[in-house]
């Protein structure tokens, strides 16, 4: 019975990781920030490097631009991104001459694709 038991046990934790990888790639399909390195410029405007990893599926499905927000939401810069990459995941680009509003302090970083929009992972960047 104690065999039995240990089976049914090996079996629920399957089936909890299998769950659990499973709604792992059903978000997949958003593009993900993973990492920001912002930086301020000579001319006081701010220097983003943004990585972004996305499942991209040719023109059909990608990862299409990144968007720096304040805390409120407001767009204060986008780079659009004019193709897909397929073939370099993850991959980093760059957005320059982003102005800041003096004393904010933070700022969000989102990517966009082409299918599914927002609602990948965002990532919150200290930036003074």
């Amino acid at each position: 019975m104690t065999t039995s038991r240990s089976r049914r046990g090996a079996w629920l934790v399957l089936a909890v990781a299998l769950a659990a990888a499973g709604a792992t790639s059903a978000r997949a399909g958003e593009a993900d920030v993973l990492a920001v390195e912002a930086s301020v410029q000579p001319d006081g405007t701010f220097r983003f490097d943004v990585t972004i990893a996305h499942a991209d599926a040719g023109w059909s499905h990608y990862a299409d631009r990144f968007e720096i927000l304040d805390p409120a939401g407001n767009v204060l810069g986008t780079r659009v991104l004019l193709h897909p990459h397929d073939a370099e995941q993850p991959f980093t680009r760059t957005l320059t001459g982003v102005e800041i509003p003096a004393g904010l302090v933070e700022v969000v970083v989102r990517a966009h694709d082409s299918v599914h929009g927002l609602g990948g992972i965002e990532v919150r960047v200290r930036i003074r």
